[in-house]
């Protein structure tokens, strides 16, 4: 939830909290500081409270903040000395919030704070105007459709697309077209690093800039997003009935820690009626039990519960994971997969990445430190390397490490000059993260040749598994 506060006065503001009162934003509520004369809505159609005090008084704007946490504050006033004391007693209290702020007077294009973002009306009606000109490139709500092809998205500290590379981002029906960061356009390669604070011009689908608007401000809590809402235990009966009690009960550990979310059992070949009915004793307002009793749904009936329930995590057993049908189809769903382990996920102490390409490791970082947030688990990057060679990971070392500070949660990173297999193995307690990858299902007709820890990770390592989709070259 988004706390915001607006100081109004003038036409231009009661047009503002007008639109504000229309259009509805999920997630805000609104403190509109106004004078007693203000037209306000007739009917509130959001949390919108009205508070008539002096908007330059220090004390009643540090009792505003004292009582919320605001993360954007509007200085819309038909004043420049009460725009100019406003905006100094508001950095008194809180010199970081963002601030956008109205000039009419072009009295502030010489400000220079970097999170104020100064509004020049003559500036903007000009730019406008100048726009009809005819040999004159128009500006971008012109351009196209005009049906929101173009988006601005500012990425906030916490955001998953914060410190990575633009290449490591996969960009289906989308594109990174540009970035602004200290007041100056970046047209980025595969190598551009996306900071906190930079503004993102995005290209593509209307729907698909939508979502990702949702995906780049969106941190924690949020969890399994942005691959989807609720979770699926998948349990085939003819490999799963023996442990199946055991599943339900490790998937519904996770939902527990999770808010708002639904919990999907999907039974397929049922077999033995008492262990159906022992799950079915399960079901209650926030576990759904869905059993299929016709063989020849067992594969599609996946992707039918992906479309019907939002599903970002999917709960399965290894031995349905390696089934070929059942395993190309979660690779093109994209989702999350958890594979259930020699460890029960409540018994879980670390969270351990092998390390490997610096596009991996960007890609699966974020959701990495969501899932060790939501479980109480260690995040440890392993970089275990028979022939000493550490330096390829400097990168994704320094990468992690900024973002332990972002979430606030320690990373710690070890490197060691062992058998990553033989090492693994000798762990206890641990989820592994792993890139999921269409690499993860190949198969060596002769796998002991194979140098990659990856072909051994089905067959040799009991692990539970949380597999992060990953598109990479």
């Amino acid at each position: 939830m988004n706390n915001i506060l607006v100081l109004a006065d003038g036409l231009v503001a009661e047009e503002f909290i007008q639109s504000l009162n229309s259009k509805r934003v999920a997630d805000n509520v609104y403190t509109v500081v106004v004078p007693g004369e203000f037209k306000r809505p007739e009917k509130l159609q959001v949390p919108m409270e009205f508070i008539a005090i002096d908007p330059t008084s220090y004390s009643k704007l540090r009792q505003l903040f004292n009582r919320n946490e605001f993360s954007v504050v509007f200085i819309l006033l038909d004043s420049l000395e009460e725009t100019g004391e406003s905006l100094k007693n508001i950095r008194r209290i809180d010199e970081k919030v963002r601030v956008v702020m109205l000039d009419r007077w072009n009295a502030f294009g010489k400000l220079k704070q970097a999170s104020t973002i100064v509004v020049n009306a003559n500036e903007m009606l000009s730019n406008h105007l100048y726009n009809f000109l005819p040999g004159v490139p128009v500006v971008a709500r012109n351009v196209g459709l005009g049906e929101g092809e173009i988006m601005e998205v500012l990425v906030p500290f916490g955001s998953p697309f914060a410190y990575r590379h633009v290449g490591s981002i996969q960009q289906i029906k989308w594109r990174i077209a540009a970035l602004y960061r200290n007041g100056k356009m970046i047209l980025p390669n595969n190598a551009t690093m996306i900071r906190p604070q930079d503004t993102l011009l995005l290209i593509g689908r209307p729907q698909v800039l939508n979502s990702l608007y949702y995906r780049i401000q969106r941190r924690s809590g949020m969890f399994p997003e942005p691959f989807g809402r609720n979770l699926y235990l998948y349990l085939d009966m003819d490999r799963d009935e023996e442990l199946a009690l055991d599943y339900l009960q490790q998937a519904r550990h996770l939902l527990e820690k999770l808010e708002g979310r639904q919990l999907i059992v999907r039974i397929v070949n049922p077999g033995d009626f008492d262990v159906i009915e022992k799950l079915r004793e399960q079901e209650g307002p926030r576990i759904d039990i869905q059993i299929s009793y016709d063989p020849d749904t067992e594969y599609s009936v996946i992707l039918t519960d992906m479309q019907q329930y939002d599903l970002g995590l999917i709960f399965l057993s290894t031995q349905s994971f390696e089934n070929e049908k059942i395993y190309e189809e979660i690779y093109e769903l994209k989702k999350l997969v958890y594979l259930f382990g020699d460890t029960s996920l409540e018994a879980l102490k670390r969270a351990v990445i092998l390390m490997g390409s610096v596009e991996e490791m960007e890609a699966i970082s974020s959701t990495s430190f969501y899932v060790s947030e939501t479980l109480g688990l260690e995040l440890c990057l392993c970089h275990f390397d028979p022939e000493g060679e550490f330096d390829s990971a400097k990168q994704s070392v320094e990468h992690f490490e900024n973002l332990s500070h972002i979430f606030n949660h320690p990373v710690t990173v070890e490197q060691s000059q062992v058998n990553p297999v033989r090492a693994l193995l000798e762990m206890q307690s641990v989820l592994q993260i792993v890139p999921f990858t269409r690499r993860l299902h190949k198969r060596w007709r002769i796998p002991f040749l194979s140098s990659d820890v990856r072909d051994y990770l089905l067959d040799k390592v009991p692990h539970p598994k949380l597999l992060i989709p990953v598109e990479v070259g």
